[in-house]
């Protein structure tokens, strides 16, 4: 919330030797025409053509399934071949793949993610499911990252919306969905075994095992386990933010007729550290610098689908999830939720496809107090009850049509709220589609912006008024009752074009305006007596700010050779933010929001498959600078070099960062975090399926 900016430190630019025996590689075996391009069922997607890859059916946008070049909504899909290829060992490392996603990592176990700006540690105005089921945490209003989780083998595909889809998914679709969605247990049977270890990823393993009941009946369990090490302060100690974790879960697809019915579940374990900048946080706030803690908890959930027609289904989804969440030195908490969902569509008509539904949350959590954070009440159960009704109408046949919908959200801060959107898509032919839509969102306080009471720094020395203050000052965030929502009205225009069957283009753009923003308002100093004598600054949370954001963003995709694909992307946001506060300048969520994205990121990968035994993946980024925290702008790059001695083996090398030694990507904007580090790694595997 409140927060000094960071001094710029100095970066490590040598260049690689193992990028540079990479390339090395790519260009002598490319160059040698010997060597066999057949592939194996496992590289189905690079053996797919552009065009067969536009025709892969995604659920996030409407709710039902719908060919990707048909979805009026800038959307992008990353296939489980997409998380294989990049190396990537986590979700939101994946998650960078996607144009339009600021994903900054703060700490081995903390990240900021973060569509269309506004990024932080809890950014708020992203929703993010695992299939289907909300990961949003209502008690801080964002993502805890270092929970969402699962074999990530058995993702099939990642779902990204950029910009609104309140109308769909409700409160807090502000200015994105996340849609992870795992595999089919059919789609998972025999034993999968996975192991590997390196310099950052100190160990990891994951297996699963999947069988059947009978033909319509299957399963699978999953286990995984990770050791990951400490990153580097600015300084060059320990951030004290070693990360173990370990997990597991099943799930069970039954089908009868025209029902399925699925049962799925995990539990999870992390142990994580912190080390906090005593710096801002001298007596009276706290004196311990670090601390080691642990979240646990589980999930399950049960889902029936009855498919009538092609035009006609019903779905009935429920699930409860518990978390215990505990680093005494700046947070605890209990919280345990549970969700009921509905959905009817069926047509209307010939033109009318018709799609409506029903959802209930209850959110029940106890705060612990600790030394920064308290909430009165501890204890508070909350309700949030919904509705939704979509409408799409075919004008022109195969060419033409208009989405129209609403959502009608009950909560218990603001009450009733209405979130409508437009959306119209002209197909003029096969290779062209142009859509634009028009959105209003909201993102409904949180129990924190209510409650909470947060000691967020300490100013012990003011310049220029030493001598009026002797005493430090304790800056207290304080929650506000009457706090409202956050609203945006959102335009959009997107373009998406097929060259060939190897090659396309997809082209999206936007104007969000947004009122009634979250700010901050210093309150009146007054004297507190104790250990030490300390003066108190209350900061109010407001909804006095404004502003207006626009930006394009690009994707393309281009089948060079039978053997070569090549991806990129391109995303530019500008932001405007009005504030009126005087603190706004130390406000990084919103004051100062326009300062804390990058305005340019870029994305570029290279998949080369030498033979059916030997792959070479190549990934590119740039992010431009963050003037809040002074973190220059950086260029790196990952690597992966597979080899498959037989066709249910694959031995793998993959480098991480390896431009520089390391690199800065954020900065804690809540807890008061010591700044790290990104560091260099690189780390060997081996994955075994029969």
């Amino acid at each position: 919330m409140i927060l000094i900016p960071e001094l710029t430190v100095q970066r490590n630019l040598k260049l690689s030797g193992f990028i540079l025996f990479c390339c090395f590689a790519n260009f002598v075996i490319a160059s040698n025409p010997s060597i066999s391009a057949k592939k194996t069922a496992a590289d189905q997607f690079l053996d797919l053509s552009i065009e067969e890859l536009m025709k892969i059916e995604v659920t996030s946008a409407s709710r039902r399934s719908q060919k990707l070049s048909e979805v009026p909504s800038a959307i992008f899909v990353i296939t489980q071949d997409d998380i294989r290829r990049s190396g990537a060992t986590s979700i939101p490392e994946a998650l960078r793949m996607a144009p339009g996603v600021d994903v900054a990592r703060i700490g081995t176990d903390k990240w900021a993610i973060s569509i269309r700006g506004f990024n932080g540690r809890f950014a708020d105005k992203l929703q993010v499911l695992m299939d289907g089921r909300s990961v949003y945490n209502p008690l801080f209003a964002g993502v805890q990252w270092e929970q969402q989780d699962t074999l990530i083998e058995d993702i099939e595909r990642i779902e990204v919306i950029r910009g609104p889809n309140a109308a769909v998914w409700g409160a807090n679709a502000v200015n994105g969905v996340i849609n992870i969605i795992t595999k089919r247990a059919a789609n998972t049977q025999g034993i999968l075994l996975s192991a590997g270890g390196g310099s950052f990823e100190h160990g990891f393993f994951g297996a699963r095992y999947g069988g059947r009941i009978n033909d319509d009946t299957h399963y699978r369990f999953y286990a995984k386990g990770f050791t990951r090490d400490n990153m580097n302060t600015l300084s060059g100690g320990s951030a004290n933010d070693a990360w173990h974790q370990g997990r597991g879960g099943f799930r069970l697809d039954h089908s009868r007729g025209i029902d399925q019915f699925t049962v799925q579940g995990d539990i999870f374990y992390n142990a994580f550290g912190d080390r906090l900048n005593k710096a801002n946080l001298s007596a009276p706030i706290i004196q311990a610098e670090t601390a080691r803690g642990h979240n646990e908890g589980g999930n399950i959930r049960l889902r029936w689908d009855r498919t009538i027609s092609d035009r006609s289904s019903i779905m009935l989804q429920t699930y409860y999830d518990r978390v215990d969440y505990r680093l005494l030195t700046s947070s605890a908490f209990r919280a345990e939720s549970f969700d009921i969902d509905f959905q009817h569509r069926f047509p209307l008509f010939d033109k009318h496809d018709l799609t409506w539904g029903a959802n209930y949350r209850l959110y029940h959590n106890k705060v612990l107090s600790t030394e920064l954070i308290s909430f009165n009440p501890r204890l508070q159960t909350n309700h949030l009850a919904s509705a939704f009704i979509r409408d799409e109408i075919t004008l022109i046949p195969a060419h033409l049509r208009l989405t129209l919908g609403s959502r009608f959200d009950h909560n218990d801060f603001t009450g009733m709220e209405i979130q409508p959107n437009a959306r119209l898509m002209f197909t003029p032919d096969e290779r062209n589609s142009l859509w634009l839509a028009v959105s209003r969102a909201v993102r409904t306080p949180s129990r924190a912006e209510n409650d909470i009471h947060f000691n967020a720094n300490t100013i012990a020395d003011v310049p220029g008024f030493s001598a009026l203050l002797p005493f430090p000052v304790l800056t207290q965030l304080m929650g506000t009752p009457n706090f409202n929502s956050e609203k945006l009205l959102a335009y959009e225009l997107g373009f998406r074009h097929q060259f060939s069957p190897q090659a396309s283009l997809d082209v999206a753009t936007f104007y969000n305006d947004y009122s009634q923003l979250r700010d901050l308002s210093a309150g009146a100093l007054s004297f507190h007596a104790g250990f030490p004598p300390h003066l108190m600054l209350p900061v109010l949370l407001t909804n006095r700010a404004s502003g207006y954001t626009y930006g394009v963003e690009t994707s393309a995709d281009w089948r060079a050779s039978e053997k070569w694909r090549l991806q990129g992307n391109y995303s530019f946001i500008d932001m405007h933010i009005h504030s009126d506060s005087i603190l706004r300048q130390f406000d990084p969520t919103t004051g100062s929001a326009n300062t804390v994205s990058p305005q340019h990121q870029i994305s570029a990968r290279s998949h080369y498959d030498f033979s059916d035994h030997l792959q070479l993946n190549l990934w590119l980024r740039y992010v431009s600078r963050i003037d809040f925290y002074r973190i220059p702008g950086y260029v790196t790059m990952d690597a992966r070099l597979g080899y498959k001695p037989k066709r249910n083996i694959e031995l793998f090398i993959v480098g991480q960062n390896l431009f520089s030694q390391n690199h800065r990507e954020f900065v804690s904007d809540f807890i008061p975090s010591f700044p790290t580090y990104i560091p260099r790694g690189i780390y060997a595997g081996a994955e075994w399926r029969f």
